[in-house]
């Protein structure tokens, strides 16, 4: 008789195993010496035997069926199969007389009807106990989630905690994964920007992998960065402190809708107003000097362009401030509108307290909500698609509400910050008028206009939001900025920016 050893453990992480190979080995070659056993090979595996498909287990078993060897030495029967492919296969080899013994320190076995019967049970157990640990753990994860505890590993920017078993926020990764959300929702970098900055930060992914193009698809989309959790195909809320907020998160998908912008470069010139304009051809704008004069003209990259025109920059500046004219606010306007401001500020403290206890009674009729439909699906009512369904759509909900009341309890009256801001840069409109810093006045007016056009020596342009409502009122807005009806009857607070600016000027 000729035996092959074979020792195999089912990780290859040591404080995962209790028995490791080389201790298997050990123990099996001492019982061979004792038992006076030839040995004529030793195969060892790191490797789970729940599911068939072992390299090192299928070539001791050709090994065998060749006349190598016809008997094994293993430390128990669960080394050689947890599955009933393997422990079937070599039912079978015995059956036919190609394994003729099995020898195991810990189990007793004999070729016999008998010894058929106790190891198939041997196999048994050990496929039942793979099986029944699956279960075991799927219930724990289960419950995990329904506890609000991610049960796996934590996606970048988050780190797990041996000691309280939940999730923490990483101090060092956290940020500059809250950063690539707003980078990305600028719509300024593409998904390679990301990469380059991921580079340039160090920022790795798991075991220290670079983090590739193809990657920020699942990390921008993962509602986990929001406090929700998605597993199995169901959403589960959780307890671990959002990265991002959910308008950071929408954001991020509407870029992503759109695909985004590549970052551009702005190569620095001599001249303020490059890259400023375009001609109304489409190619951009260039500059020369004449006569110690600056003048800007197209670039003529498109041979269809009619412009022949060169637009001297004084001239250009001029028509510059007259935009500014447009838009702009005496100092005294300011302060009167900063005065009734500072009124409505006062008023709209009040009024946030009853907005976050009505936002609170809401969040608790969610509560309820969930609990209702968490009996409708135990009671077989509803099929777990829909129930899924419903359940994220409340969760989602909820999540609205908790991000306002939390937006309302820290931040009650951020409105009116916004709002100081706009008049103040109306205010610096007007100042800008009589300004010859050349830098600021382009950087004002790319703050304030887009699709920047120069045709026929004139400099066109559209107003952005809020900006347009002032230029389109002229003076009437002006005066209606200096005594303003500030929001009268509307629930403003629950608006938009765009809407907000809106009341501001009506």
């Amino acid at each position: 008789m000729k035996y092959f050893i074979y020792a195999r453990k089912s990780t290859e992480e040591e404080d995962r195993q209790i028995l490791s190979i080389e201790a298997q080995l050990v123990e099996l070659k001492e019982f061979a010496a004792k038992e006076k056993l030839e040995i004529v090979a030793s195969f060892q595996e790191a490797k789970t035997a729940k599911e068939p498909g072992r390299i090192i287990f299928g070539e001791m078993l050709a090994r065998i069926e060749k006349g190598e060897a016809n008997g094994i030495i293993s430390w128990h029967p669960d080394r050689l199969a947890r599955n009933s492919v393997d422990g079937g296969k070599i039912i079978h080899m015995i059956d036919k007389g190609v394994i003729k013994a099995l020898k195991f320190p810990t189990f007793w076995f004999e070729p016999t009807p008998q010894g058929l019967f106790m190891l198939s049970i041997a196999f048994g157990q050990s496929k039942y106990y793979i099986d029944n640990l699956r279960e075991n753990v799927k219930r724990g994860m289960r419950q995990k989630l329904r506890n609000g505890v991610w049960p796996s590993l934590a996606p970048i920017g988050y780190l797990n905690n041996p000691k309280t078993r939940g999730i923490d926020v990483d101090p060092i990764k956290g940020p500059l994964v809250r950063q690539i959300f707003e980078l990305y929702a600028s719509g300024d970098y593409s998904l390679g920007d990301l990469e380059r900055f991921c580079e340039e930060n160090s920022l790795a992914g798991f075991q220290g992998k670079r983090i590739r193009t193809s990657y920020f698809f699942t990390l921008l989309q993962n509602i986990f960065y929001i406090g929700l959790m998605k597993f199995g195909g169901e959403v589960f809320e959780g307890t671990h402190e959002p990265l991002i907020s959910k308008k950071l998160f929408e954001d991020v998908k509407n870029v992503m809708r759109q695909r985004g912008k590549k970052r551009g470069k702005i190569k620095k010139h001599d001249f303020p107003y490059i890259g400023l304009l375009k001609c109304s051809c489409g190619c951009g704008i260039t500059a020369e000097m004449q006569k110690g004069h600056h003048y800007y003209r197209c670039t003529k990259k498109k041979q269809n362009c009619l412009e022949k025109h060169f637009l001297r920059e004084e001239e250009l500046e001029n028509q510059i401030k007259t935009y500014f004219q447009k838009v702009s606010i005496t100092t005294q306007e300011t302060e009167k509108i900063l005065f009734e401001l500072d009124k409505e500020e006062t008023q709209a403290k009040e009024e946030v307290i009853i907005i976050v206890q009505n936002l609170k009674s809401e969040l608790e009729n969610i509560n309820i909500n969930l609990e209702k439909l968490l009996d409708v699906y135990l009671s077989e009512a509803i099929t777990t698609e829909e129930y899924t369904t419903r359940k994220q759509k409340i969760l989602t909900r909820k999540l609205e509400l908790n991000e306002r009341v939390q937006d309302f309890e820290q931040n009650g009256v951020s409105w009116v910050e916004p709002a100081r801001e706009f008049i103040l840069s109306l205010n610096q409109a007007n100042i800008l008028t009589q300004s010859t810093e050349k830098k600021d006045l382009a950087a004002f007016l790319k703050n304030i206009g887009s699709n920047r056009i120069l045709q026929n020596r004139q400099l066109l342009l559209d107003f952005k939001i809020p900006y347009d409502l002032v230029a389109e009122g002229g003076q009437n807005n002006q005066q209606n900025l200096t005594f303003p009806n500030w929001w009268a009857g509307r629930d403003f607070r629950h608006k938009s920016p765009t809407e907000t600016w809106r009341f501001i000027l009506s």
